[in-house]
């Protein structure tokens, strides 16, 4: 397993590809200053402590301020004004309960830009075993889909899910996706949104798109928060997120709506359609990237962007960015063997990793491709109290989903049964809460434009 590079930045100019211009992995002056079947493909969904658990986490209740957009020196765009939206606090929630109440809105601030800093950089280890975590929207415009009516079109294929060990999983496209959909797998999914958006800022993507988007499409949209809340940030923009499962909510903003597909297939938008188009987690599922980006080329309109934001799930040691040997740590075996059988499953799920994705963009035509490496530290090990939050929150999302991501992989792709599985997971459990190992995954944004 490669190590991660250390540079934080790379932005690939379109007349070398392959190759990375560095830059010094901090971000520039405008970033510092914000503070996070019948069933057929295509047919429309009806808008239809230190201790911590995604099920108790809903999906609306958390960080719901947008903070607008960044720009990688470099990029070919700059932010306006009007691309942010006046905040209180980086760390209030629409309901205004602070999660640090004992900090002043400018301590908050000062705090969060710290910890978007050296998420790019260095995270800070906290020299005491334990620290306390703080206690951890607008509907305006709301309302149910004109699909709504048409929910008894959906055929039954996609609504007729299948049970496999105890879990749900889709049944469009069976087997395309190898991880639950049920209602514990989407808790978790809203917490790791949550988490995401802490860790950047509130950021809700990092491509420096036009300020009147038309058209946006979410890949993998999972439960839709993320295109809910793009609804919100951009009401001029069409947001449609699809995925495999029929898992959205029916209360949208106008703007916002959801289809049953499977982005792997043609797609069935017009050429030159999209101003954005917007992939986060989907590195488990993507089989073939090249022909994912190819079919992305030909759908965006020239200079629109796409932008990939994906976690490299491996453990990497915070003081050298040296990937764990498998023999060294159990969650490091643990991962080693998901990667082993979503291989087996056609699926290159460390492709995330060291700049291939922003290589296999460029390849595909994309200019201005740019890439961004956070670390997202695994467990409450950071001093700083947001990046500890995140911890908090990385490390719940993966033990409450333990189970989860291993039953596909090792059971349909290494042939391994629920009992072995659940064995060998004793141990993965008990080092997940090991926060001495000072351990990080590296997330990787990487978003490219397509050519005038």
């Amino acid at each position: 397993m490669d190590p991660e590079p250390h540079s934080q930045t790379q932005a690939f100019p379109p007349s070398t590809r392959g190759d990375t211009t560095k830059h010094d992995g901090k971000p520039n002056d405008s970033e510092r200053s914000v503070p996070s079947g019948t069933g057929i493909a295509g047919q429309r969904i009806p808008d239809g402590s230190t201790e911590l658990s995604s099920q108790a986490v809903k999906p609306f209740d958390i960080f719901k301020d947008v903070y607008g957009v960044s720009r990688t020196p470099g990029s070919p765009s700059s932010d306006t004004e009007s691309q942010h939206r006046p905040i209180t606090s980086p760390l209030t929630h629409p309901n205004g309960v602070s999660m640090f109440p004992g900090l002043s809105v400018t301590e908050q601030e000062a705090m969060s830009r710290q910890a978007f800093a050296q998420a790019e950089d260095n995270i800070v280890a906290d020299s005491d075993e334990y620290s306390s975590i703080g206690d951890a929207g607008s509907d305006a415009g709301y309302g149910s889909d004109n699909m709504s009516t048409a929910s008894t079109s959906i055929g039954s294929s996609v609504r007729d899910y299948m049970f496999e060990n105890g879990r749900r999983y889709h049944s469009f496209r069976a087997g395309a996706y190898n991880f639950p959909n049920d209602d514990i797998e989407q808790e978790r999914e809203d917490m790791k949104h949550a988490m995401v958006r802490l860790l950047s800022g509130q950021k809700l993507h990092f491509a420096p798109i036009d300020e009147n988007p038309q058209n946006i499409l979410d890949i993998g949209t999972g439960t839709g928060i993320w295109a809910i809340e793009m609804g919100e940030q951009y009401p001029s923009a069409h947001v449609l997120g699809i995925d495999l499962s029929p898992i959205q909510p029916t209360w949208l903003p106008p703007n916002v709506h959801f289809m049953v597909d499977d982005v792997e297939s043609p797609w069935l938008h017009p050429q030159n359609h999209f101003d954005y188009v917007h992939s986060r987690h989907t590195v488990q599922g993507i089989k073939d990237w090249p022909q994912l980006f190819s079919n992305a080329l030909q759908h965006i309109k020239p200079g629109g962007w796409m932008e990939l934001q994906e976690i490299h799930h491996y453990p990497h040691h915070a003081r050298t960015g040296d990937a764990v040997p498998p023999r060294e740590h159990p969650v490091a075996q643990y991962w080693t063997y998901i990667n082993e059988g979503l291989a087996q499953l056609g699926v290159d799920f460390p492709a995330a990793a060291g700049g291939k994705l922003a290589t296999k963009m460029q390849a595909a035509g994309f200019v201005n491709v740019t890439e961004r490496v956070f670390h997202v530290p695994l467990g409450t090990w950071p001093k700083n109290q947001v990046l500890k939050t995140v911890g908090l929150y990385w490390r719940t999302i993966l033990t409450d989903g333990l189970q989860a991501i291993a039953l596909g992989p090792m059971s349909r792709g290494m042939g391994w049964s629920r009992e072995q599985i659940e064995v060998f997971l004793v141990d993965v459990r008990r080092a997940y809460s090991d926060h001495t190992a000072l351990l990080y995954m590296p997330m990787h944004i990487v978003y490219g434009q397509k050519p005038y």
